[in-house]
């Protein structure tokens, strides 16, 4: 007979469901926020004790954008304590590029669709402004709708679209400067350019709101 004393609290397995299955897509953001893999954990470490203290009031359906909101702020904490600026800090000229990106004779989704050497990609995606990455990472590679990573980066989802597709054009611009030319019937970049241990490429891509 079990010992009601050892038996997990209601919030604690509620918890569980709601939130632990999502530890790998809170990784896999936190490591392409911080760069590295040991900030990552420890963000991911934080995060999810502040997601635990914070759960009581967790009231939504889907853990997985509440979670990563706590990650991004966890990281953007850390950075204040360290008295640092973020890796590749953000401009406010990015937000004024053209979005036309017909002269680099390529289309950004589908360089993001298909990519033979993904490392080229990673060395791309690193490159951007963490605005842009973020947005990038949240769409591309975690397959979030637009409304979610509204939620996560606390913006409208005009300023999600937009800066998406500004982030789309800078990336399609380093990997043209970059050389080879997106090429058919190569590995998706959803299913190997993430960093976390959840399976990439299991499910379509989600293209709703």
């Amino acid at each position: 007979m079990s010992d009601p004393a050892l038996a997990p609290s209601a919030d604690a397995q509620r918890f569980a469901l709601a939130v632990l299955p999502h530890v790998d897509a809170a990784y896999n953001l936190a490591r392409w926020l911080a760069g590295n893999t040991q900030d990552a954990d420890d963000i991911v470490q934080e995060a999810c004790l502040r997601a635990f203290r914070l759960f009581g009031g967790f009231r939504g359906a889907d853990g997985r954008p509440w979670l990563l909101a706590i990650v991004r702020n966890t990281w953007y904490s850390e950075c204040a304590r360290r008295k640092q600026a973020p890796a590749q800090p953000w401009d406010e000229a990015f937000d004024t590029t053209d979005d036309d990106t017909t002269g680099y004779g390529i289309d950004p989704a589908a360089l993001l669709a298909r990519v033979e050497d993904v490392r080229r990609v990673q060395a791309a995606l690193a490159q951007l402004p963490v605005p842009y990455r973020e947005v990038i990472v949240l769409r591309e590679l975690e397959e979030l709708p637009y409304r979610d990573i509204a939620v996560i980066i606390e913006a409208p989802i005009g300023t999600v679209m937009s800066r998406l597709a500004r982030a789309r054009q800078q990336l399609a611009r380093l990997l043209t400067e970059d050389g080879a030319p997106p090429r058919t019937n190569v590995t998706p970049i959803r299913a190997t350019a993430g960093s976390g241990n959840r399976p990439k490429g299991t499910k379509e891509a989600r293209h709703d709101l």
